[in-house]
Parts: C-alpha cells; sequence; structure tokens
C-alpha cells in the first residue's frame, strides 16, 4: 500500500505550480484512495477526503496525459464545457451522416467525405461521375481522378467543430488552473501526509529488508568501541549471482582505534571499508543490520576518502582533490567520528605518497582531539611497521591462497600486514596480454634486488639524532668541569664567558 503513494509531496508542489499535467491529478487520486487503506496503521494520518473527492469529480479516469489533447475534465463538471461540447457533438455527428446522405441524394455510390490540415471537410467525387454532382457543390481542388467539393453547410459546421475543439482546450484549461488551486488550500494537511508515509514507507522497506536477507537487530551504545560479527555488505551481497558473499568482523576498542588494511587490488578491501560504514550508518537510522551481531559505539559522523575522480572545471586534480577531502577530514573529526580512509596518497610520487599517509595516521594517533576509530586501507606496505611504534595500530590484511603461479583471493579479513600486492597477478586476472606478464614479472625481480629499501624500522624512528654540544674531548670542556661555580661573582663569570668564546673562536679559524 505505501508503494502506492511514493510521490504525494512533489505533485502537490507542480500542482502548486499550476503547471501540472492531469495526470498528476488523477494519481493523487489514486494516492488518495490507497491512504484511507492505511488510515487504521497510523491514528494522525490524514487522507484529506474532500481532495480526493475534488478530484474524482473533475478529472476523467481516461484523461490524456497533457493538456494539449480534450477529454480532461469530467461531464458535469463545468456547464460551460458542457456546452461547448453538446454543440461539437452535434456539429460532429452531422458530419458523420453527411456521406450517406448525399450518396442518396445525388445517386453517386462512390462518394466520399473526408478532412485535411489544409482544405478541411471536403466531398470528393470521381471524375466519372462529374455529371451527376449536384448545383449547390462548389470545386475546391481537383485530382488526376477526382474532384473535392465543399457546401455552405458543411463550411458552417466545420468551423463549429474547428472553433469548439479550441474553446474546449481553452475552457478545460481553465477549469483544470482553477481545479490547482482549490486542491492547493489543502497543501498543508496533504504535507503531512506524505511525510508520514514517508516514514511509514521507510520503515516498511527497512523492515522488509532485515526480514528477507536475514538481518539482525543492533547494540548502539555510548562507549567508543565497534564490533561486528560476520558482517556483510548490504548491497553487494545480493549481485552475486554464482558465488556466496564472505562475511568479515572487526572489532575496535579503546586500546586498537587505527586498523591498516594491506592486501592486493580486487581483494575486497574496498567492499571491508564501505560494509563497516553501511552497517553503522544503517544502526544509527534505526534499521536492522546484515551481520550475526553488531555492538556499535554512537557515531557522531561517518568521513569517507574513497575513490578518485578529479574536478576539471575547479582546476582540481585528482590528487588535489584527494588533498582537499583529507584536509576536510582531519579538520572535523573527532574522537567519536568514524574515519574510511582507502589509499591515501596513491595519486602522488611514492616517496610523498607514503610520507602523506604516514604523517595521517600519526597526526590521527597523537592529535589529542582525535583517535578516532579508523580503517586505513594501502598498499604501502612500509606502513605496517607504524603497528610495532603506535599502540592504538593494528594491521590487517586480506588473504590469499596461491596454487603455483595463480592467486585465489579469499576476500577474509585477517590479523597481520601483507608482503605483496600481487598486482601483476590482478593485471593477468584482466586479461593483459601474456608477453607483457612475463616481462612485468622480469621486471619487478629486477627492482627488487636493485631499489632501495624504503622501510623504516622503529629503532630508527625511535633513536632521537642530535648535533652535540661540545665534542667528546675539549679543552674547554675540561675547564668547565672544573670550575667551582659557586665561588666566583657574576662579573668573573661574563670575563670567563667571553674568554671562552674568544678561544672558541680562534679555534675555529
Amino acid at each position: 500500500a505505501v508503494t502506492a503513494v511514493p510521490e504525494l509531496s512533489e505533485q502537490l508542489s507542480v500542482i502548486g505550480n499550476q503547471s501540472s499535467a492531469n495526470s498528476e491529478q488523477s494519481s493523487i487520486e489514486n494516492r488518495q484512495s490507497s491512504i484511507v487503506n492505511l488510515q487504521s496503521l497510523v491514528s494522525n494520518l490524514d487522507p484529506c477526503p474532500e481532495a480526493a473527492s475534488l478530484i474524482q469529480q473533475a478529472i476523467s479516469q481516461n484523461a490524456p496525459t497533457n493538456l494539449n489533447k480534450m477529454g480532461v475534465i469530467c461531464p458535469g463538471f463545468s456547464a460551460e464545457l458542457d456546452g461547448v461540447m453538446n454543440s461539437s457533438a452535434h456539429a460532429r455527428e452531422w458530419v458523420a451522416n453527411l456521406e450517406p446522405r448525399e450518396r442518396e441524394r445525388s445517386g453517386i455510390s462512390s462518394l466520399k467525405v473526408g478532412f485535411n490540415k489544409v482544405f478541411g471537410y471536403y466531398i470528393e467525387v470521381t471524375r466519372a461521375h462529374s455529371d451527376r454532382v449536384p448545383e449547390d457543390y462548389i470545386r475546391k481542388q481537383t485530382l488526376t481522378n477526382a474532384e473535392r467539393y465543399i457546401t455552405p453547410e458543411l463550411k458552417e459546421y466545420e468551423t463549429l467543430i474547428l472553433n469548439a475543439e479550441e474553446q474546449i482546450l481553452t475552457i478545460e484549461r481553465r477549469v483544470f488552473t482553477e481545479l490547482c488551486q482549490q486542491v492547493s488550500q489543502y497543501a498543508q494537511r496533504l504535507l503531512k501526509t506524505a511525510n508520514i508515509l514517508a516514514k511509514l514507507d521507510v520503515a516498511a522497506a527497512l523492515a522488509e529488508a532485515a526480514a528477507m536477507q536475514g538481518y539482525i537487530r543492533p547494540t548502539l551504545n555510548i562507549e567508543n568501541g565497534l564490533k561486528i560479527e560476520n558482517g556483510r555488505h548490504p548491497v553487494v551481497e545480493q549481485t552475486l549471482q554464482l558465488e556466496r558473499f564472505v562475511p568479515n568482523n572487526i572489532c575496535m576498542d579503546i586500546n586498537g582505534r587505527i586498523q591498516i588494511i594491506t592486501g592486493p587490488n580486487m581483494s575486497g578491501k574496498s567492499t571491508y571499508l564501505r560494509q563497516v560504514a553501511l552497517i553503522v550508518l544503517m544502526a544509527q537510522i534505526g534499521s536492522f543490520v546484515p551481520a550475526d551481531s553488531a555492538e556499535i559505539g554512537l557515531v557522531d559522523r561517518i568521513f569517507t576518502r574513497i575513490g578518485a575522480h578529479d574536478e576539471l572545471h575547479a582546476g582540481r586534480s585528482t590528487f588535489m582533490v584527494e588533498m582537499v577531502e583529507t584536509a576536510e577530514i582531519l579538520n572535523h573529526a573527532t574522537h567519536r567520528s568514524l574515519l574510511i580512509l582507502d589509499e591515501i596518497g596513491r595519486g602522488t610520487s611514492t616517496y610523498d605518497g607514503l610520507a602523506i599517509a604516514w604523517a595521517i595516521i600519526e597526526y590521527l594517533h597523537n592529535h589529542p582531539r582525535l583517535k578516532p576509530r579508523t580503517l586505513f586501507a594501502t598498499h604501502y606496505h612500509e606502513l605496517v611497521g607504524l603497528a610495532d611504534l603506535l599502540p592504538l595500530v593494528s594491521n590487517y590484511n586480506v588473504a590469499v591462497a596461491e596454487e603455483g603461479d595463480k592467486v585465489i583471493f579469499l576476500h577474509q579479513i585477517v590479523p597481520g600486514g601483507a608482503d605483496q600486492s600481487y598486482g601483476i597477478h590482478v593485471g593477468q586476472l584482466a586479461g593483459l596480454p601474456r608477453d607483457v606478464i612475463n616481462r612485468a614479472n622480469e621486471i619487478l625481480v629486477e627492482l627488487e634486488e636493485h631499489a632501495p629499501t624504503t622501510a623504516v624500522t622503529p629503532s630508527q624512528l625511535n633513536s632521537v639524532q642530535q648535533m652535540a654540544l661540545f665534542p667528546e674531548s675539549s679543552p674547554l670542556l675540561d675547564e668547565l668541569e672544573t670550575l667551582d661555580v659557586n665561588s666566583i661573582s657574576p662579573l668573573e663569570a661574563i670575563n670567563k664567558l667571553y674568554e671562552w668564546r674568544r678561544r672558541y673562536v680562534d679555534q675555529k679559524v
């Protein structure tokens, strides 16, 4: 029943502008009748029977879809329109009976009455019977094998019919405009009904999806965690035809805020990111969710940086758009936010992209205002080392099974970091020529053997490298160690400093 009233508010807007075809009026009538059936479900639902009755009386059941054709207004609704319609009907009936009457009067059995847009109504007689044409016929057009005639009486009825059509269209448009104005008086009541139906429609749709797809009721709390068991993507699982969707778990608590997810392309990282965001969103709008269980700490906002696109009209490259969106996230996220970041930094050089991605993770981890729940998918395997430096960071990857030179993506998120991207295998699956695949493997081996590593070990980051104030052995340092600072006056201390400065400068020269 709800599906019969999905566009009531939009139709009211169209009617308010008085520019709609009558099809909108008919649609509202049908929707009003459906509302009556829903009234028992919602106590304050107002079906507005006055508007429905008015439309039912005014609009024909078989009305055309626009006002450029006759037949929009029901007979009996407008006396003026009925008068013109009756006159037109009489004229049409006279023309319809003209052909048999003229055949009988003239004795010409092949006589025909026709109409075209150039000459209007005419009487056509073949040349073989031209000598039997009545005297009141006026020749209008000569054809190869026939003559076309008119009569003064035929032209009078023609004028009546053609003028009646224009009059009918004019009157119907005016009556329809007046009808729109009358229906607009009930706009507030109808809009209230439309809002109630919209909420009911959403609730019914979510309930149907939950029942059909096996969703469960999530638990929402004020904690700042996130635990989902066997979560599924609500859209992707419906598109799979010949394979089963692989569910995944996620667990975030106060001690685990940032998950770095590595793995090959096409393995399911982006689907995993999106399904977590969708499950959280569905839970907070009051829907059941596609999972076996879900405990969700309230989220104030969901921020996403997924996909690659440019804004050429604004002069922004793909990387610029990525950085602008990332800046928005970092400037507006809170500790209650959920961040979905997919391959940050991929739009620039490897070292720049890695540095930016590394710095963003550190910023999210260390900033006192942040520490949000974050899923960070990346192909920079060097970021895996952050889990050893930052206590709130953990590593996950997409499981892969290798059989000879083939790779099978299991789509399962498991703890730990990935050690390779399998990009060449993905290219093979995409259909790249065998020569390209073989050459790519050769080049990859050479690059791995000769390219310097970009990995940064924890020891390198933890060691604080600072220039020494003094060399390990220095006469100045020895003299400073033997100086009794408690026994010299301020003036002697200043003189000593000047002396040391002079000696140090002389030594440098």
